[in-house]
Parts: C-alpha cells; sequence; structure tokens
C-alpha cells in the first residue's frame, strides 16, 4: 500500500471537498512530505488516479478572478468511503506495513469508532506476538543469537522489531482505552 493514497482520501474525507492544492497544502501542513512520498506531484497523480477509478468524483469550479484555469474540485464518491475506511484499517491491523502507511494510518485514526480502531490494533498486537513465536519455535532452547553470526543478527533484528511493535501497540491500546483523541463516533 503507498501512504499517499490512504492520506489523500483521508484528507478528502475530512474537507469533505478540495481541490488538488488543499489536498497538498493540507499533507504539508502535517508534515507528511517530510515523511511519507506525498510529494505534489504524486498528490496530482493519485487524485486523477482515484478518480479514474471511481473513488473520487470531479467538479469543475469557475475559472478564478486572477485569469487562471477552472479548478477542479475532488470528492469521495461511496466506493471512495469504502476504499478509504478499508486502506485504513489495514495499515492499522497490518504487522509490518512500512512505517510511512502507518504513519499515516495512526495520524488518521480518529476518523474511525473507537471499538473498531481498538479491533484492529488489538489484531495488529496478535499478529507481532503470532510472528515472534513463528521465529523462536525452531529455536533451540538455550540459544545464544550471537554466536550464530549474521544469521543470528538477522533473528535478533526480527525479534527486537516484533517485540517493539507490539510494545508500541500495546501502548496505543491503553490510550484509546483510556479515551485519548477524539474518534469517529463520539
Amino acid at each position: 500500500m503507498k501512504p499517499v493514497r490512504l492520506l489523500v482520501l483521508g484528507a478528502l474525507r475530512r474537507r469533505g471537498r478540495a481541490h488538488g492544492y488543499q489536498v497538498r497544502a493540507d499533507l504539508e501542513s502535517w508534515g507528511a512530505h517530510e515523511w511519507s512520498t506525498a510529494t505534489s506531484g504524486s498528490v496530482y497523480h493519485a487524485l486523477k488516479s482515484m478518480a479514474a477509478q471511481g473513488l473520487l468524483v470531479t467538479h469543475e469550479t469557475v475559472a478564478s478572478e486572477a485569469g487562471g484555469p477552472p479548478r477542479i474540485e475532488y470528492e469521495l464518491t461511496q466506493q471512495g468511503e469504502r476504499e478509504y475506511l478499508d486502506l485504513l484499517g489495514q495499515a492499522l491491523a497490518d504487522r509490518e506495513p512500512s512505517l510511512d502507511v502507518l504513519g499515516a494510518a495512526v495520524g488518521l485514526i480518529e476518523d474511525l469508532p473507537r471499538e473498531r480502531a481498538l479491533e484492529l490494533l488489538r489484531e495488529r498486537a496478535r499478529a507481532m506476538r503470532e510472528w515472534r513465536a513463528s521465529i523462536t519455535a525452531y529455536l533451540p532452547e538455550g540459544t545464544d543469537l550471537a554466536t550464530w553470526g549474521p544469521v543470528g543478527e538477522v533473528l535478533s533484528l526480527w525479534l527486537s522489531t516484533a517485540d517493539a511493535g507490539a510494545q508500541w501497540t500495546d501502548r496505543m491500546i491503553r490510550r484509546l482505552e483510556e479515551g485519548a483523541f477524539t474518534m469517529a463516533d463520539e
């Protein structure tokens, strides 16, 4: 999954209807151009592509008073709304999304009802623990990965990643359970 798709759909959903410059400005105000692939060109490409796929409807506005061409405004269709919520859910539940995809999903998490967000994050935490267990399942008891050379380092990297991912996810779950953030159903 590309983060720009999730980010553009999320920005449009929050605005309701907007032209490309507004979407790009929103993403820049979130700093997305620093931590994701959401550049100016990718935003406009995503808008056109998703409109062609039926995820967005276009509205042509009048030409600007400064003499520029008419602007095209975009709005989510029902299919676009479903796609957005599906992508958001996938990114939150996946045990190994890229950090920019996970970052986009966390930044947009308030678009979900609290219980749905908790369900997805619990699924992610469970997947992280299952991944960790699968890594260690065939290791002999008392294995010292430091003696396994580069392969031991790879296994150590995977274990550390699984542990850190589960720890962060558990923290996020606790925060949501304690009422952090204003969710879609509140």
